[in-house]
């Protein structure tokens, strides 16, 4: 199987694992309507003639096919809604109001979008149902701040969490104390309404408190545990001190906690996940065996540190090729996960491309192919969403004078991987489900 083929089943691969995590089919895949009846695959049912009024509120990378989903579903009985998208990720929806704002960092259209939903959502009564949806994305898209934060104090406070090296539950537990919306407190604008929430988890072990972070989810995390994760990364000197002060107050006990389990405010919420990242490798899989290769998913929860995992990876590449453990040639190696990266340098990047980057090794000179992609098409500030190695990448970066390990110093696998054409480049696919890896061996 020469590099040709490689890429090209590496291609099929992909686009498998990222159609089967398509928003607006998992939709209907999710739920059926008979008469005004709402049958979901989980088997709870919602019967809309109960309700004076439906809505909808969407925020995240991919809730726009979600929401043109969801309201040809509820067609004549859904009134109104809003969604909050990711810049170039919305699309026209029929009664629904399309906000876009930035991401990953916060921006003015951020606060100004937030605000407008949560005014129209003071009115609410417990005759009305609310569906909320909910992608990855959308900590940074949807946020309410107390009166001494500020835009810029909130831009720099997700700069230092995304590049520190912190896992998103970590982040997520610290975006929740300083905010006004996220952890549950979204539940409390919407009380005494009742709430649907389907999200698309992009977070590892699908946990619905800390997608988006988690708006209509009890959170069980703390001032104490957000300030411990701080210490962790040392990174006390970097953020403002007036959110400091916030959670320093809520450890005082000067500040509320976010609403756990208890509360009566989630009585009338229901949370479900409709798609996640192993139902994509479950799709891949299925490819990978139809093309020809003996495959093995090796898990969906790969966290931790880009530089560490990488020494994994190449391994079982090397292990395959010589052993044929853990699964015999030709080989596919399928992972999912969230890799995280501590940023040093001032190059420009992502953690899948840093990934393959890390991977790339000379010694490792039989044929074979790894790549690493973000599923919702943007691998960090940048275009491409992650990018793709063989045996053959050594030998064409040294031709180019490019070399691997002065590239990673800076966190620069963007400007490596550019002249040798070796970027994914989806554009938006209006999905999230964390990452994927595949590792080819023939």
């Amino acid at each position: 199987m020469n590099d040709k083929s490689l890429h090209e089943s590496a291609q099929h691969i992909l686009k498998s694992a990222l159609k089967a995590v398509d928003p607006y089919n998992l939709i209907f895949e999710q739920i059926k309507r008979k008469k005004n009846k709402l049958i979901f695959k989980s088997g709870y049912t919602v019967d809309l003639d109960k309700f004076q009024n439906v809505f909808l509120l969407g925020i995240g990378k991919g809730v726009a096919p979600m929401a043109r989903a969801i309201s040809k579903v509820l067609d004549d009985k859904l009134i109104a809604g809003d969604i909050i998208v990711k810049y170039e990720h919305g699309q026209s929806v029929d009664k629904i109001a399309v906000h876009e704002a930035g991401h990953p960092i916060p921006d003015e259209n951020t606060l100004k979008s937030t605000s407008l939903v949560l005014n129209k959502l003071k009115k609410l009564s417990d005759t009305d149902l609310v569906f909320v949806l909910l992608t990855g994305g959308g900590s940074a898209l949807f946020e309410k701040l107390p009166d001494t934060v500020y835009l810029k104090d909130l831009q720099v406070l997700n700069e230092i969490l995304l590049g520190c090296g912190a896992s998103i539950h970590e982040i997520n537990c610290i975006r929740k104390h300083i905010s006004d919306i996220k952890g549950g407190q979204l539940a409390r604008h919407i009380y005494p309404a009742k709430i649907i929430t389907l999200a698309l988890s992009d977070v590892v072990g699908d946990d619905l408190s800390v997608i988006a972070s988690g708006p209509t989810t009890p959170d069980e995390s703390t001032f104490e545990e957000a300030l411990s994760i701080i210490k962790k990364y040392k990174i006390e000197n970097k953020i403002p001190c007036n959110i400091l002060d916030i959670l320093n107050d809520g450890f005082e006990g000067k500040t509320a906690e976010t609403p756990k389990s208890n509360d009566a405010i989630f009585n009338s919420v229901i949370n479900m996940v409709i798609g996640s990242n192993i139902i994509s490798l479950k799709a891949a899989e299925e490819k990978a065996k139809k093309l020809g290769f003996n495959t093995l998913i090796l898990t969906s929860m790969l966290q931790g540190e880009v530089k560490e995992l990488s020494k994994v990876i190449e391994a079982l590449i090397r292990e395959i090729q010589q052993s044929n453990i853990p699964v015999e040639k030709p080989a596919c190696l399928l992972i999912g996960g969230e890799p995280t990266v501590k940023v040093t340098g001032k190059g420009k990047g992502g953690r899948n491309q840093e990934l393959a980057l890390s991977v790339l090794n000379k010694n490792i000179e039989k044929p074979y192919l790894f790549l690493s992609c973000g599923t919702d098409g943007t691998d960090g500030p940048t275009d491409a969403a992650g990018a793709i190695i063989t045996h053959a990448t050594f030998q064409k970066a040294e031709i180019l004078d490019l070399n691997a390990k002065e590239y990673l110093a800076n966190n620069d696998a963007y400007n490596f991987f550019s002249p040798l054409r070796d970027l994914i480049k989806t554009g938006p696919t209006r999905t999230n489900v964390m990452d994927i890896m595949v590792a080819l061996i023939p």
